[in-house]
């Protein structure tokens, strides 16, 4: 089983990033939870979002306490939340950050890092500087969790036919930029 934990502030689409993932796995014949975890943060309040994902049926029905997998839609958090708590040995970090990955793996002790200037992939496919997509798009670089034409459906029916494409578009250019250490 493949657990991920989503770390980002309100109104950023951690949860939506976690939605599409799911849907997408079971679409592929995979078994998938996602869920949110807040209180009643308003936008812009750190919070964490969940995704499992296996081959058989997923019956543990609680937060992920030691992922696989960690994604920070924000770097501002890293001075606030410790992102790695928890991370499985051998586990990796993937960062929205201009940062290398070498220097961000050397300067947190993570045992691997997966970077991504999502912000900046973003504004520039989306012109709007919310990271989802093109997180999931790191994501889906640094585990081969699932392929990229896997979201594909998922992003185009969540977004429509006018955003839907662009959200793509974000998310196979984040995936090709991503460096992995």
């Amino acid at each position: 089983m493949i657990e991920i934990r989503i770390h980002g502030r309100g109104g950023q689409g951690g949860v939506t990033l976690a939605e599409l993932l799911a849907k997408a796995a079971i679409a592929r014949g995979k078994f998938a939870q996602a869920f949110p975890s807040f209180g009643p943060e308003r936008r812009g309040a750190p919070v964490m979002a969940f995704v499992r994902v296996d081959d058989k049926k997923i019956r543990v029905r609680e937060k992920i306490y030691a992922p696989n997998l960690v994604l920070v839609l924000d770097p501002t958090l890293f001075d606030i939340v410790n992102v790695a708590e928890g991370l499985q040995e051998g586990g990796t970090v993937i960062v929205n950050s201009a940062a290398s990955a070498a220097e961000l793996r050397k300067k947190y002790g993570w045992p691997k890092a997966a970077q991504v200037d999502a912000a900046k992939v973003a504004m520039e496919e989306l012109g709007v500087p919310i990271t989802n997509t093109t997180m999931l798009g790191a994501l889906l670089k640094a585990s081969g969790v699932l392929p990229v034409e896997s979201m594909k459906a998922v992003i185009e029916d969540r977004f429509g036919p006018k955003l839907g494409p662009k959200n793509f578009k974000a998310l196979n250019r984040a995936y090709q930029e991503t460096r992995l250490a």
